[in-house]
């Protein structure tokens, strides 16, 4: 079964399926009238910067925008580091990029029921025909800064590494009597590779 047949079953199962995801996470900060110019340089790399409000995919990578001339890239693993450095390089003069890995966290959620678990504490509606595939969007969900992401295999959450545990516990709390479970660990090529049209 392929990355993408894979995570359609998750997000089509029912109950809820929460799983961590390994990412270097990176954010970059256009300087003043450079954005354009950013874009270029990440377009240069494999990567479509997401317009705001959105998420993109791309080369095994998934950008997101939830503050103007601002995005935040999920990565591969590699070296610590190593994914920003690399960054730092590209966008010399450009751009500032800041690396986030160790100050925020990825979940994968999906599952049939996850919208239900997820209303008890999200502040943003997540009907689908409001927030559908490629919107992204910063909230407050059990009292806790998170940023979703929607992809049409679920959603991708990011919360700083100071409320993880928080935030799982609540969806763990939360879910179960909707029948919550721990899926395997999703690497983000496969989030990307599952969404190939995402933002785009």
């Amino acid at each position: 079964m392929s990355a993408r047949e894979a995570l359609g079953a998750a997000s089509e199962a029912p109950g809820v399926e929460i799983a961590a995801c390994a990412v270097e996470i990176v954010e970059l900060a256009a300087f003043r009238a450079r954005a354009s110019e950013l874009s270029g340089i990440a377009r240069g790399l494999g990567l479509e910067l997401a317009a705001p409000g959105r998420v993109a995919a791309g080369s095994g990578q998934l950008s997101l925008c939830v503050r103007p001339g601002r995005w935040l890239l999920l990565l591969p693993p590699d070296s610590a580091g190593a994914q920003a450095a690399r960054w730092q390089r590209a966008c010399a003069g450009v751009a500032a990029a800041i690396d986030h890995s160790s100050g925020l966290v990825a979940l994968h959620l999906a599952g049939a029921e996850l919208r239900e678990v997820l209303s008890r504490g999200c502040r943003l509606d997540l009907d689908p025909e409001l927030f559908p595939p490629g919107r992204a969007a910063a909230t407050l969900m059990a009292q806790v800064a998170v940023i979703l992401a929607r992809l049409p295999a679920g959603l991708v959450l990011l919360t700083p590494a100071s409320t993880a545990r928080h935030v799982r516990e609540w969806l763990t709390a939360t879910g179960r009597p909707f029948g919550l479970a721990a899926g395997p660990d999703v690497t983000v090529a496969e989030l990307s590779a599952a969404a190939p049209a995402v933002g785009r």
